[in-house]
């Protein structure tokens, strides 16, 4: 048994990986509404199968889509969230899946009414074999308890390729908002709790003036009752670097800690999803080629049987809570500033 589901909004990538995490579940992939002939034309050309509706009316319509993905501008994510939740269907977003704490409570108390799942695919963990590995070695206490995390996301800007959105701070919803959400969401998953506060965060624009309304650097300290964790995202991956962004993340235990580089090995190592475990016993780098990324498989059987083994609803809110949390600090700390 499997579901039928379709897509509304491509404005990013992200929504490639989301389908074929769906197709590799099983899905069938039915429809998708894009007004953008210029997206459309290669997703339709990747998707054959899935039909291009011009209406998204004919997708929240239709009672045999069970879900809806989107990777739709993030300001327009979570309208269109709620929409799809009201319509009786789940919902999968790309990350950030709200752009504002008022966003975020409207979705709450919707998904509350409605029991429907809004889940976002926070890529870096649920779409990173590394991340997943590094997970089933922190669980098994591999390096003892977790006191730490350092989450870096550095990206390539190719200013010259974005639309003009991606310039809008009302329409991207700031850079801890939008690509720090990942990080947010793993020290969540590695501390294991959901008693997590900021203690700090600041963004600002380091290089682009521009395009003043761009944050082109942002960090941020979370701290729970047992565990700290440093963040730190910019624009600034140079040209030289053979992937879009050197993203890593540092795990430190009483017993250990694990070390991800994540798209790349800068010291030459080919490949990604690089795992380096150091511990009482010595150090070794962990071979993740072979590791299942289970989250298309748990999500699909969430949508059937009304369970939350991909993500709880919680944890999937609280990772936004804190990047929207952090963005609306950093701002408020910038214009005292200004």
């Amino acid at each position: 048994m499997t579901i039928r589901f379709a897509a509304i909004g491509i404005n990013h990538n992200h929504i490639f990986g989301q389908v074929d995490a769906l197709l590799g579940a099983g899905g069938e992939f039915v429809a998708f509404h894009a007004p953008e002939d210029d997206l459309a034309g290669p997703f339709q050309t990747r998707y054959p199968q899935a039909k291009r509706v011009s209406d998204p009316r004919a997708i929240l319509d239709d009672p045999s889509i069970r879900l809806v993905t989107s990777a739709g501008i993030p300001a327009d994510r979570a309208p269109l969230g709620i929409a799809v939740m009201r319509a009786g269907k789940d919902y999968l977003s790309d990350k950030p899946g709200m752009t504002s704490l008022e966003q975020l409570a409207e979705v709450r108390r919707v998904q509350a009414e409605t029991g429907r799942i809004y889940s976002i695919c926070y890529s870096e963990h649920f779409q990173t074999r590394s991340t997943i590995k590094a997970g089933e070695l922190v669980q098994a206490g591999a390096i003892g308890k977790v006191i730490n995390t350092v989450g870096l996301g550095p990206h390539r800007l190719n200013a010259k390729t974005r639309p003009d959105w991606f310039f809008k701070r009302a329409r991207y919803g700031g850079v801890l908002t939008d690509i720090a959400s990942h990080q947010f969401e793993q020290f969540l998953f590695f501390a294991g709790t959901l008693d997590v506060e900021v203690a700090s965060a600041a963004v600002a624009n380091r290089g682009n003036p521009e395009t003043p309304e761009l944050q082109d650097f942002g960090e941020a300290l979370l701290r729970s009752p047992d565990a700290t964790g440093y963040i730190r995202i910019d624009w600034f991956t140079p040209d030289g670097l053979p992937t879009w962004g050197d993203g890593r993340l540092t795990i430190l235990g009483t017993e250990g800690y694990i070390e991800l580089r994540k798209y790349v090995d800068p010291t030459g190592q080919p490949g990604t999803d690089h795992l380096i475990l150091v511990d009482q016993k010595g150090l070794q780098r962990i071979d993740c080629s072979g590791v299942e990324l289970p989250f298309g498989r748990q999500l699909v059987a969430d949508v059937l049987e009304r369970t939350e083994t991909a993500m709880t609803q919680e944890h999937c809110f609280k990772a936004m809570e804190l990047a929207l949390t952090a963005q609306a600090m950093a701002e408020a700390t910038a214009g005292r500033r200004a």
